[in-house]
């Protein structure tokens, strides 16, 4: 829905502003008028002006246009990009040329030619729209790039539990169900985020990120839904929000339990009417967006109504989608592991080949609190202070809490990674006396992953 035209005309003849008014109501959508310029300031302020007609002369018998000519600049003071229109009751070229080079659109003189003063006016406003859509495309590509710059990395994996997720993700993309994806730190929401942009029928559209754990609470407002010029004390022009960057596209709001109480309301409303009001505007905006939203806070907590209001948390998750830890998929962690020592070794240059099976045992071993992310970092690390062709133990030291004596013992023949699984689990089964819960503890696995584990290996 675009924005109603809005002309303001400032006059001291009120004649002439009536006269205005009649002629011009027809073909613009709302007609201001001022005889007093000292009221321009608080006008701008209220409303956005596509274009302004400015008299530029007030006082009885002045005739030089210096104060047409004041006004002009405090004007564009207010608003850099304003296109103005100079009238004056005597021709003066001087004062013509004079305000071109300040800045003014164009120039009419009185008594103006009824089609050429709406030609004049009609080229104008297309001017300041022409403006306004540039403004917006730059703020759009300044919002896309963010995202695009940012590395994707692909989802890795080939458990059971991977493939499950992977599964739901397929069956739900090329709907346009809203979707909550929840998990902890570092186990890949937003690559679930990405993928599900990346199998829909939106994947040729904008896909726009907002991490609402970073942006702070007061300006999340005009984060999500933009604001106009004037809406508060540094809104110094049109800001567009990451919903209308996001038309057509999908929008992915990462942690979504940092989202106010004071602004669920009006999300909601957005995701119920596909519509949103910028910050200092009365008018909504249609909007055309598929939401998914992450978040790393638990679902029970989600659905405390003094967290999170009961009726945006189930328009959130039409699908809700759990993202498993690391622990939970443990037979990940060599694929893992070995696709990010390619990756680090083309980075950094360097000469790994890859883990001892020591080393991997311990990196099976290791729970993982940071998920996926903490394993890459940790081989990044390994790789840029590795001295030797391989991946040892000492080079993952950061993992104190993983005795190395908890690793395996490795025979003089090679052991396959099932091996090594198998092992660590027999070792923790016997370092519990066979009680499960400890045993999963111990392992950075849950019960029902240990369970699986028992049955794969026949223990």
């Amino acid at each position: 829905m675009p924005d109603q035209t809005n002309i303001l005309i400032v006059d001291d003849d009120e004649d002439i502003l009536s006269a205005c008014v009649v002629l011009l109501k027809r073909r613009f959508d709302r007609i201001v008028t001022c005889q007093d310029p000292l009221d321009i300031p608080s006008l701008m302020a209220a409303t956005e002006f596509h274009t302004i007609m400015l008299d530029m002369n007030f006082l009885p018998g002045e005739n030089t246009g210096e104060e047409g000519l004041h006004w002009l600049r405090r004007i564009l003071e207010i608003d850099h990009h304003a296109v103005v229109i100079m009238v004056t009751a005597f021709s003066s070229v001087d004062a013509a040329v004079e305000a071109m080079k300040l800045g003014a659109h164009d120039f009419i003189e009185k008594p103006w030619n009824n089609e050429k003063l709406i030609s004049t006016l009609t080229a104008a406003v297309r001017l300041r729209r022409t403006q306004e859509e540039a403004n917006r495309f730059r703020q759009r590509s300044r919002m896309l790039s963010e995202d695009i710059t940012r590395k994707h990395h692909p989802i890795i994996g080939q458990s059971e539990v991977i493939n499950e997720l992977l599964s739901v993700v397929r069956r739900t993309a090329p709907t346009d169900a809203n979707v909550l994806i929840l998990g902890e730190n570092g186990t890949g929401k937003e690559l679930i985020a990405h993928e599900i942009h990346a199998l829909s029928r939106r994947a040729k559209r904008a896909f726009i990120t907002v991490d609402l754990g970073a942006v702070p609470a007061t300006l999340l407002d005009s984060e999500l839904f933009g604001h106009k010029k004037g809406a508060y004390t540094d809104a110094h022009e049109n800001r567009m929000g990451r919903f209308q960057a996001a038309n057509k596209g999908t929008f992915f709001l990462d942690e979504i339990g940092n989202l106010p109480l004071s602004l669920q309301p009006k999300l909601l409303h957005a995701l119920e009417n596909r519509e949103i009001t910028p910050l200092g505007s009365t008018r909504p905006e249609s909007i055309d967006i598929r939401l998914v939203s992450a978040t790393n806070v638990p679902r029970r907590e989600l659905m405390n109504p003094e967290v999170f209001r009961p009726d945006l948390f189930y328009r959130l998750n039409t699908v809700e989608i759990q993202v498993p830890p690391l622990r939970d998929r443990a037979e990940d962690i060599p694929l893992l592991a070995n696709t990010f020592v390619r990756e680090y070794v083309r980075k950094y240059n360097r000469q790994v080949e890859g883990f001892s099976n020591r080393a991997m045992g311990l990196l099976m071993a290791y729970r993982w609190p940071g998920n996926v992310r903490e394993l890459r970092y940790c081989i990044e690390r390994a790789i840029i202070l590795a001295e030797g062709d391989e991946l040892d133990v000492k080079d993952f030291a950061s993992l104190a809490d993983v005795s190395v004596v908890s690793a395996p013992p490795v025979p003089a023949s090679q052991q396959t990674l099932g091996d090594i699984e198998k092992a660590s689990i027999e070792q923790a089964l016997k370092n519990h006396q066979g009680n499960i819960s400890r045993a999963a503890r111990d392992l950075g696995l849950t019960r029902s992953s240990l369970y699986r584990r028992i049955e794969k290996f026949d223990l």
